[in-house]
């Protein structure tokens, strides 16, 4: 049973800046990692200006200081998604990958490079995707006006395994555009530069920030929407409102990662496990935590083998599974 934490004001700012300590650290640790290690030391060297001309600042600002940022955008953004749809659904097994939304950026981008298209052409196309899936499974998943969670899940899965089996039979039409397609698939973060991270960057931090400011409607919504109702608050629109929100978010994510599964479903649990279940709360820290678990598997991702990278959506598909299924069982009584 989840626990339950009064949160005061000064509870919050407290979490708040011991999450972010924990994603410095964790910022710090991923700079000084790779198939060079770069020390503490040079590396505040390298952001104080005294040893800007050097390898490791070359390194740090032109190799890891981008993938890093992107890492940061993703995982916080995918993270405040699951977190978000995990409330207005009101089911633990919501998230941005099972939803499908994911699936659908991801024929967008395939198409693309069927089509030969540029790199900001994949991006447009991916964007573009994600937004017809988010459309199919809203307007699927409404019922008299309210959206209706079982069914947004069930077609969500069922719209993603559709557009999966699109994919697959796009990727025969393929040639040197094969290996970048299937990298897509797993997710990765290789294609970090300065053209796309800093403005995934901001659309993350400012769909965040919004989605964070409603939390105590979520709070709200947990009690059940008429409920909710008396209590003022129009549950349509704060679900709709939410639902777009967040899939815009993600739309933009999948543009530039890829699929990256299960992020969204297990750091929300894990917040909730460490912090209790106020979305005041769990909102904010799936960011902090999300962002420092990306940037964490994505490090171990692109040195384990070093020099050959491991895409980084397989390793949290490798985390997360084995946890999706956990919490499955779990949902359903299949575990005592």
């Amino acid at each position: 049973m989840e626990k339950t934490v009064r949160l005061t004001s000064s509870k919050l700012i407290i979490y708040i800046f011991f999450l972010s300590l924990i994603l410095l650290l964790t910022i710090l640790t991923a700079l000084s990692i790779g198939s060079v290690t770069i020390s503490f030391v040079d590396i505040i060297k390298s952001f104080f200006g005294s040893d800007t001309e050097s390898l490791s600042s070359d390194i740090i600002f032109k190799i890891r200081l981008p993938r890093i940022i992107l890492a940061l955008a993703v995982g916080g953004g995918l993270s405040v998604a699951g977190a978000v749809f995990q409330a207005i659904l009101m089911n633990p097994l919501a998230e941005p990958y099972i939803l499908g939304i994911s699936s659908g950026g991801t024929f967008g981008a395939v198409l693309a490079m069927v089509l030969g298209l540029s790199f900001l052409g994949v991006q447009a196309f991916a964007f573009i995707g994600a937004l017809i899936v988010i459309g199919i499974v809203f307007l699927i998943g409404k019922r008299f006006g309210e959206l209706e969670p079982n069914v947004m899940l069930l077609s969500g899965v069922m719209v993603g395994a559709f557009f999966s089996a699109i994919i697959l039979l796009m990727i025969n039409f393929l040639n040197e555009s094969l290996r970048t397609a299937i990298f897509w698939l797993m997710g990765n973060l290789s294609l970090a530069s300065g053209e796309n991270v800093y403005y995934i960057l901001g659309i993350s931090i400012f769909i965040s920030f919004v989605l964070s400011i409603n939390s105590q409607k979520y709070n709200i919504l947990s009690l059940g929407d008429e409920q909710a109702a008396h209590l003022g608050l129009d549950t349509k629109v704060i679900k709709t409102v939410t639902y777009v929100s967040a899939s815009i978010l993600v739309g933009a994510i999948v543009s530039v990662s890829g699929i990256i599964g299960f992020v969204g479903l297990i750091i929300p649990h894990l917040c909730r496990l460490i912090f209790g279940i106020d979305n005041r709360i769990i909102i904010p820290a799936s960011f902090f935590i999300g962002s420092s678990y990306l940037i964490l598997t994505d490090t171990l991702a692109r040195y384990i083998i070093s020099p050959v990278e491991i895409p980084v959506g397989a390793v949290t598909a490798i985390i997360g599974a084995p946890i999706f299924i956990y919490l499955l069982r779990k949902r359903f009584n299949l575990i005592n």
